[in-house]
């Protein structure tokens, strides 16, 4: 998941995301979440969490959170970044940026995106809480098949 961009008024965790978050092995945030605050809420729905800090975050956040993390999921190589860049040859320019990840899991734009080469894949699940531009909320399922093959869905939060 990304950019949840809380607190701010009455927005809350849809809870499909809730749902999804306690069921998941692991958990990857890629940043702006804004408080520490919601990290500890996301970390409490009990699954690791793996996150970056984001350009809206807290100074707390950015000291206690990297800008980019690797690591090793199932048997397979994740990276996590906030911002892509721009998205012409972002595909090109993440592969270049993390040589050893199968994935690459990032945010910012709030746009859902999923592109993939070679055995190699980056990917945005939009925001659960901000969607902008995109057409709905959502938040991404990463599932780690035999081999370290890595299958993405995007998951649609409306209703």
């Amino acid at each position: 998941m990304s950019d949840t961009h809380m607190p701010r008024g009455a927005r809350a965790l849809p809870p499909r995301c809730i749902e999804e978050l306690r069921a998941a092995d692991a958990i990857l945030h890629a940043g702006d979440f804004v408080t520490a605050g919601i990290l500890e809420q996301i970390a409490a729905y009990g699954p690791p969490v793996h996150a970056v800090h984001g350009n809206v975050d807290s100074a707390d956040l950015r000291a206690r959170l990297p800008a980019r993390a690797t690591f090793r999921l199932g048997g397979a190589a994740f990276a996590v970044v906030h911002d892509p860049g721009p998205a012409r040859k972002r595909l090109e320019r993440l592969r270049a940026q993390f040589p050893e990840a199968d994935v690459v899991v990032f945010g910012h734009t709030h746009m859902p995106e999923h592109a993939q080469r070679g055995g190699f894949q980056i990917f945005n699940p939009g925001s659960p809480t901000e969607r902008r531009r995109a057409p709905s909320h959502s938040m991404g399922r990463a599932t780690v098949e035999s081999g370290g093959r890595v299958a993405l869905d995007l998951v649609d939060l409306a209703g």
